[in-house]
């Protein structure tokens, strides 16, 4: 394949074009991939869109991708290898996966897990490694279905409604919330066994503790929501933090920590360690795997699509998973 067919970002002014590239316009690697899919995720849209995280011009978005290895240099792979390659720099400091064809460092690819095809690890794609972790690093933090309730804030959005089909699929019972009244029945398909206005899980009043409400809880948003989930943990109850679609501004007080025992985890998909991040796709593979990777959860579009499906994430206007057909 002497040219491939990519979406590059010029300059800081330009928009995204779909351009022709050859394969010396690639950056240094061990490993060449021809890319079969990649995924829309909120950082593609900031990428993208508006032009943060960008390292330097020019740039391919796209921080996921998956396909077949066409060469390497490092022993752990082989042409047709089946991959994955998700965050580092990724799309923002080195060409991404919105192209046909991708040239990564070998530290950051994980070999296809068995369980999953190329498109279903890329329905999961970073929005789905992150729910998985949040799901894990609660479960390590003592969360049990017996617990009592999980709340899953911006729940129609990728790590949203994932983590609502993982959690369901694990025993849980999951509220979900949403500024979408009219995706009840798409949040109860996928594993909801209640919907709440997105209005009623935030804070408005700075109340550092309420009544307990919630075991546990995955926070895509950050902001006024993440406030009004640390006021609302129960005793040794936890909240998995991953996203700031709500804003990166979090008030609170040291009184949930202290006379609750609550845990605000972190959750960071983007320098993950190769051993967890390992352990997270195998999981995804398996016992987190969701049972709804298709249909209403799931919208697939061609390269020359992407530039309105970007423009949308950033809107709140995209539903569940986008994967990108290469």
């Amino acid at each position: 394949m002497s040219t491939f067919q990519a979406m590059v970002l010029k300059d800081e002014q330009s928009q995204p074009e779909i351009n022709r590239l050859g394969m010396g316009d690639l950056p240094e690697g061990e490993v060449t991939v021809r890319v079969a899919y990649s995924s829309v995720n909120f950082k593609d849209g900031l990428v993208a869109v508006r032009k943060r995280m960008v390292g330097s011009y020019p740039m391919v978005p796209g921080i996921d991708l998956a396909g077949t290895v066409m060469e390497s240099a490092d022993g752990r792979f082989k042409a047709g290898d089946e991959v994955i390659v998700t965050s580092y720099a990724l799309g923002t400091g080195r060409f991404g996966g919105f192209s046909e064809v991708a040239r990564v460092p070998a530290d950051w690819v994980v070999p296809l897990p068995e369980g999953l095809t190329m498109r279903e690890s890329m329905i999961l794609g970073t929005a789905g490694f992150t729910s998985a972790l949040s799901v894990l690093r609660l479960e390590e933090n003592g969360l049990t279905p017996d617990r009592g309730p999980v709340l899953v804030a911006g729940a129609t959005g990728g790590v949203g409604s994932i983590a609502v089909n993982i959690l369901a699929k694990r025993g849980f019972e999951v509220t979900a919330s949403t500024g979408k009244s009219d995706e009840e029945a798409y949040l109860k398909s996928i594993g909801a066994s209640q919907v709440i206005p997105r209005n009623d899980v935030v804070d408005e009043d700075g109340a550092p503790v309420r009544g307990e409400l919630w075991a546990g809880a995955v926070d895509p948003v950050g902001g006024k929501t993440l406030q009004y989930i640390l006021s609302t943990l129960k005793y040794g109850g936890s909240v998995a933090t991953s996203g700031l679609t709500g804003g990166i501004d979090v008030r609170t007080t040291v009184l949930p920590f202290i006379s609750r025992g609550v845990n605000w985890l972190g959750i960071d998909s983007v320098q993950c360690p190769m051993h967890r991040r390992l352990k997270v796709w195998e999981l995804l593979s398996g016992d987190y795997k969701p049972t709804v990777l298709d249909g209403d959860l799931v919208n697939e579009v061609s390269l020359e699509e992407l530039p309105e499906v970007l423009a949308a994430i950033l809107e709140g206007k995209v539903r569940g998973r986008t994967v990108v057909k290469l």
